[in-house]
């Protein structure tokens, strides 16, 4: 009897070990630096279509992301039809293993006025939503190589 209750007594100890480290056990989350720079894709909505697929307006976008205090400062930077370079200011905060951000950006009457957009990034992904009054879009980036 006193075997089989040491044997129940270490089973229940073990199980409470392994529910713990599934609850959050993990320890805390690393801090994210998503510092540098960034290269992907965006495209855009009509958000009178919603049926439609969206269209890729630029293929190309590169970011260069730095931090600032408890600000990330952005520059996108790429060409569609005109070259195009906008410093975006956005509030983020890590939550787990991703930096989740926001900002809100006039990018002027010619390209599109302002801009609200959140997203999220990690170490490797920057993935972005906007809306503006013409349309809606993602934007997609990762880390871009390391340059020799």
């Amino acid at each position: 009897m006193k075997k089989l209750a040491l044997v129940v007594i270490v089973c229940l100890m073990a199980a409470v070990v392994v529910i713990a480290q599934g609850r959050g056990g993990r320890g805390p989350a690393q801090p994210l630096d998503i510092a540098g720079n960034w290269t992907g894709t965006w495209s855009n909505y009509n958000p009178n279509q919603t049926a439609s697929q969206p269209n890729v307006v630029c293929a190309k976008l590169d970011a260069k992301v730095a931090k600032n205090g408890d600000v990330f400062e952005a520059t996108f930077e790429g060409d569609c039809g005109r070259p195009y370079k906008y410093n975006i200011k956005m509030e983020g905060r890590q939550t787990g293993n991703a930096v989740l951000f926001k900002g809100t950006a006039d990018l002027g009457a010619a390209d599109g006025g302002v801009y609200d957009w959140i997203g999220r990034a990690n170490n490797t992904e920057f993935i972005g939503f906007y809306t503006n009054a013409f349309s809606t879009g993602v934007f997609t980036l990762k880390r871009a190589p390391a340059t020799p």
